[in-house]
C-alpha cells in the first residue's frame, strides 16, 4: 500500500500539472502495459504448467492420467479460493459488468492477481474453459484500483475498466482492434472520442508488451491458405444460422447445467462433476484445457485426434460416423464447460465459444462436402463458424469478426465473416435477448451498462430527493388554524400528521380555496374533514425505476414519502428531473 501522505502528495502535484485529459491518456497506457504483463503471465504459466503436465501426452492413445488432472486443479482452485483469496472470483466478465452497474466502478485489489493464479490451477490442470475472462477481470482490476488511487470518479474508473478488460483480449490475442471492440460491446463503453482514443492507446500498448515478451506466440493464429469463394455464400448463410441455433443451447446449457450443480453441496458437486468431466475427456481427449492445439490441427485436416481411437475404432472409416462424432463434440465442450465451471473452476466461455464455433464450421463443411461431394475449405467454415458462434453467445458480432480477422492475419474471409455474425447474432437474439455475460444479471435487475437511463437511475436514491419544507398540520386542527398555517407557508399541499408522525393524507391548497376565507366554519370545520389520502406513496428504498413508475401512474407533481407509515417528506416530479439531469451531465463524456 502506498502511504496516505505520499498519496495525497502525488494528487495534489497531478492536479497543479496534468490535465485531466492527459492523466486520462497517461493512465491508459499505464493499464495497456499491466494488461499486456498479466496477459503475457498468463500464457506462460498456463503453458508450462500444461507442458509439466502432460508432457509424453498423445491424443491418439489412452491415458490415465489426464482424467484426473481437472478434478485435481479443480481442487486445487477451490482450496486457493477458500483459504487464501476468500472471496468469489468466478464468471470474470459478469463481474466485470457487476462492478460498473452496481459497486460504483470498484473492483478489489486482489483480482489484480487472484484469478491468474486460480485459472492457471483449473486450465493448466486441464479444466475445459478458457483463460480470456480471468485475464479480462484481471486487466479490469488493474484499471479500477488505477483509478481508486487517484481518486477519479466514476465516469474515468469505468473508462479505464474498460482499458483493462481491452487491453487483456489485444494482449493475449495481439488483436488491439478486436480488444477494443469487445469493450464497446460486451461493457457498453459510450463511441467517443473521449472513450475511443485512451481504449486504442490501451490496446496497442499491451500488444506491442505481449509481441515484444511473447513475439508471435499468441493462444490462437492461423494462416489463411484458400481463399473466400463467392459461388459458397448461401452454405455461409446457413452456417450463420446453424451457428445461431448453438449459441442458443450453449447459453441455455452452461446455464442450466452449472445452476443444477449450485443446488448441491461442495464435495457432493466435486465428485459429480469430476467423475463426468473425467467420462468426457476419455471419449474426447480434445475437452482437455482450452483447446487451441486442437483446433490447429483440426483445422489443417488432422481431425482425427477430436475423439479417441480407441473408442470410436478408426474415425474416419465412415464419414457419417465421424459426423456423428463431430456433432457429438460440439454437445459435449458445452457440458465439460459447464461442469469445469459448475464445479468451482475459475476460467471463462470466450475459449469455448471458439472451440465450439470452430467445430460447428468443421461439421458444417464436412456434412456438405459428404452430401453434396464438394470440396468446401474446412479451415475456411472452422475460421468463420469460430466468428458465428462468438457472435451468439456473446451478442457481439463485431468483436467476432475483427478477432478472426486480426488473428488469421487479414481480412480476406470479412464478407463471410460478416454474413455469418450477423446471422448468428439476430438468431441467437430471437430466443435470447441476453448474452451469456448479462442473462443471469439481467435477471436479478443488476444489468446497468447496456441502458445509459438504468445507469444514470441507479446512482439516483429517493432519500437524497426527500423535500420536507411542507408545513405540517394536525388530523384534529381545525380550519382555522389550518389558514394560520397557509399564511406562513411556501408550498400549496399540507400533510397531515399527528405528534407520532403518522400520516393521514394531505390538504391541498386548490380544495380549500373556496372555504378557507369563510370565518363562520373557522372552529367548527376541522382538518381531517378536508384532507384526503394519496393512492400512491414512495418508500424511501424503493428504486428509483419505482419512483419513476408511481409519478408515471399517478400524473402527480409530488407524492409523499412514507416509511412504516410514518411521514419523511415529499418528492416532485421537478426534483426528480432536475437530479437527473444532474447525473446524466456527469455520466456523459466532454
Amino acid at each position: 500500500m502506498v502511504p496516505k501522505s505520499i498519496t495525497g502528495k502525488l494528487l495534489v502535484w497531478r492536479l497543479r500539472h496534468i490535465k485531466q485529459r492527459q492523466f486520462v491518456l497517461i493512465l491508459s497506457l499505464l493499464v495497456g502495459a499491466g494488461s499486456g504483463l498479466a496477459a503475457v503471465t498468463l500464457k506462460n504459466t498456463l503453458y508450462y504448467t500444461n507442458y509439466f503436465l502432460t508432457n509424453g501426452f498423445s491424443y491418439h492413445g489412452i491415458y490415465y492420467l489426464y482424467l484426473a488432472f481437472p478434478v485435481v486443479g479443480i481442487i486445487l482452485t477451490l482450496l486457493f479460493i477458500r483459504y487464501v483469496v476468500k472471496d468469489n472470483i468466478s464468471h470474470g466478465v459478469s463481474k466485470v459488468l457487476y462492478a460498473i452497474s452496481k459497486n460504483n466502478g470498484q473492483i478489489k485489489p486482489h483480482n489484480t492477481f487472484s484469478s491468474l493464479i486460480a485459472c492457471t490451477l483449473t486450465l493448466g490442470f486441464g479444466g475445459s474453459v478458457g483463460p480470456e475472462a480471468p485475464i479480462v477481470l484481471t486487466g479490469s482490476a488493474i484499471g479500477s484500483n488505477l483509478a481508486r488511487l487517484f481518486r477519479l470518479d466514476y465516469r474515468t474508473t469505468t473508462l479505464l475498466i474498460g482499458c483493462g478488460a481491452a487491453g487483456a483480449i489485444a494482449g493475449i490475442f495481439e488483436a488491439p482492434i478486436a480488444g477494443a471492440i469487445f469493450v464497446l460491446e460486451i461493457l457498453m463503453l459510450d463511441l467517443t472520442m473521449t472513450t475511443l482514443i485512451p481504449l486504442l492507446i490501451t490496446t496497442v500498448t499491451a500488444s506491442l508488451v505481449s509481441f515484444l515478451l511473447m513475439g508471435n506466440e499468441v493462444l490462437f493464429s492461423f494462416t489463411l491458405s484458400s481463399p473466400f469463394i463467392l459461388k459458397h455464400i448461401p452454405f455461409y448463410i446457413l452456417l450463420g444460422g446453424f451457428t445461431g441455433l448453438v449459441s442458443v443451447f450453449f447459453i441455455r446449457g452452461s446455464i442450466g447445467i452449472e445452476s443444477l450443480l449450485k443446488k448441491v453441496s461442495t464435495p457432493v458437486r466435486v465428485t459429480i462433476s469430476g467423475i463426468f468431466l473425467a467420462i468426457l475427456i476419455f471419449v474426447y481427449p480434445s475437452l482437455f484445457g482450452e483447446g487451441y492445439t486442437v483446433l490447429k490441427s483440426v483445422i489443417t485436416g488432422q481431425g482425427e485426434i477430436i475423439g479417441n481411437s480407441a473408442v470410436f475404432g478408426m474415425l474416419k472409416q465412415n464419414n457419417w460416423t465421424f459426423l456423428i462424432i463431430i456433432f457429438g463434440l460440439i454437445i459435449m465442450k458445452v457440458i465439460a464447460m459447464a461442469l469445469t465451471q459448475g464445479s468451482g473452476g475459475i476460467g471463462g466461455t470466450f475459449a469455448p465459444s471458439i472451440f465450439v464455433g470452430a467445430i460447428c464450421g468443421y461439421f458444417f463443411a464436412n456434412l456438405l462436402n459428404t452430401v453434396f461431394g464438394l470440396q468446401i475449405s474446412q479451415a475456411n467454415f472452422a475460421l468463420v463458424g469460430m466468428a458465428g458462434v462468438m457472435a451468439g453467445v456473446m451478442h457481439a458480432p463485431l468483436t467476432a469478426m475483427f478477432l478472426i480477422a486480426e488473428i488469421t492475419g487479414g481480412y480476406l474471409l470479412l464478407t463471410p465473416l460478416i454474413i455469418v455474425s450477423a446471422i448468428s447474432y439476430l438468431t441467437c437474439h430471437a430466443f435470447e435477448s441476453h448474452s451469456i455475460y448479462t442473462r443471469q444479471l439481467a435477471a436479478r435487475k443488476e444489468l446497468i451498462t447496456h441502458d445509459k437511463d438504468k445507469a444514470v437511475l441507479s446512482f439516483m436514491s429517493p432519500r437524497q430527493l426527500i423535500e420536507t419544507n411542507f408545513a405540517r398540520v394536525h388530523p384534529d386542527a381545525t380550519l382555522g388554524q389550518l389558514v394560520k398555517v397557509v399564511a406562513s407557508a411556501s408550498r400549496n399541499l399540507f400533510p397531515v400528521v399527528d405528534e407520532e408522525g403518522t400520516f393521514f393524507g394531505v390538504v391541498v391548497l386548490d380544495n380549500i380555496r373556496q372555504i378557507m376565507f369563510d370565518q363562520s366554519i373557522y372552529e367548527v370545520t376541522y382538518v381531517k374533514d378536508l384532507l384526503f389520502m394519496p393512492d400512491y406513496a414512495i418508500n424511501p428504498d424503493d428504486s428509483m425505476d419505482t419512483v419513476i413508475q408511481l409519478f408515471q401512474q399517478s400524473d402527480r407533481y409530488n407524492l409523499p414519502v412514507l416509511e412504516n407509515g410514518k411521514y419523511l417528506g415529499f418528492i416532485s416530479r421537478a426534483n426528480v428531473f432536475s437530479q437527473y439531469r444532474e447525473m446524466l451531465r456527469k455520466f456523459s463524456d466532454d
